[in-house]
């Protein structure tokens, strides 16, 4: 697979990377073995660059990410997050959860994170969300720290609005801005795009397959698990599901024209938006990262980008893409 250079700091990683969240929670029951072996896969196809974060599990996935790439390490960039904390009662997303950006708790995260992947420095370590009640040039002066002891390589964001970027890079340079952006949620396109360019900042799309509806598998959330995260989210929710199933038939019909799974459309309409965007789907089974590797392949006329952009309302999926937008793009 290609590789890129993302951002401006000399990080390379490969153009599309691997989400690893859903390997332990949020999408339904995980199974480490297959896990482990679709990292492994992953690595053989050219992949590099691997996500996790501490919440996920909690800490679950980056101790199944660390062990997946004990004997690998050289192959991998390992990019984590840090700062969304989680109580110990209930399960998420019911259960209650807060963002701690203060310098103290950045250094506590990434010692914690480095215990649990098992390495002696994390490649690229980025804020999940930003903690309104501490200032981001404390944060970053903090991660920039780390960066000075060499226990992380490069530094990033996470749904973070362009003034918070632009203070963020004026304290630490950043090495990458991670957002959600698909064919159905286009908010990235314009000021936060512009904004990460112009600083030589690269974008890592999470999500770029809408959570698995983008695959054209997902018609009920009686499809789901109990416990998965999409029955809680207003896009797989009531009128706003019938009407985002429409948009999905509408890509599944293009992609079938092309001979291909409307996955790999949507993944190859993201790598459509350049070389500094690195998206990053996630999947816990081996044949479906396969599939979405190939996209990687997969070259889009203007005519097929244009079809692409009719069949996805202008303003993308119908819904907001959490239950509580309070805490997205601050």
């Amino acid at each position: 697979m290609k590789q890129v250079e993302l951002g401006s700091q000399g990080l390379t990683v490969s153009m599309q990377g691997l989400g690893c969240m859903g390997m332990s929670e949020f999408y339904g029951e995980g199974d480490d073995a297959e896990s482990i072996a679709t990292i492994h896969r992953a690595l053989e196809l050219g992949v590099t660059i691997f996500d996790t974060a501490d919440i996920y599990g909690p800490h679950t996935n980056e101790e199944l990410v660390g062990r997946a790439l004990a004997d690998r390490r050289d192959q991998a960039v390992v990019a984590t997050k840090f700062g969304i904390v989680r109580s110990d009662e209930g399960t998420y997303p019911r259960q209650k959860t807060w963002i701690d950006g203060r310098p103290e708790y950045v250094r506590e995260a990434c010692e914690a994170s480095l215990r649990r992947l098992g390495l002696d420095h994390i490649d690229l370590f980025y804020q999940h969300r930003v903690d309104t009640e501490t200032p981001i040039e404390e944060t970053v002066g903090a991660m920039g720290e780390l960066v000075a002891e060499g226990k992380v390589r490069c530094i990033g964001l996470s749904e973070a609005a362009p003034e918070t970027i632009r203070r963020a890079h004026a304290a630490h340079p950043i090495t990458a801005l991670q957002t959600e952006y698909s064919l159905w949620s286009r908010e990235p396109e314009g000021e936060i795009l512009g904004t990460v360019r112009e600083l030589g900042i690269g974008f890592v799309a999470y999500s770029p397959l809408g959570r698995g509806f983008l695959t054209g598998t997902i018609r009920s959330v009686e499809e789901l698990s109990e416990h998965d995260y999409r029955r809680f989210t207003p896009r797989f929710e009531g009128d706003n599901l019938e009407r985002n199933i429409g948009i999905v038939e509408r890509i599944d019909a293009l992609a079938r024209d092309k001979g291909m799974t409307p996955a790999q459309l949507a993944l190859a309409w993201v790598h459509t938006q350049g070389d500094d965007v690195v998206p990053i789907p996630g999947t816990k089974h081996r044949k479906y990262l396969e599939e979405n590797v190939a996209a990687a392949e997969v070259e889009l006329s203007d005519d097929d980008r244009r079809h692409l952009d009719e069949a996805v309302p202008a303003g993308g999926a119908v819904g907001e893409r959490y239950p509580d937008m309070s805490r997205q793009n601050r």
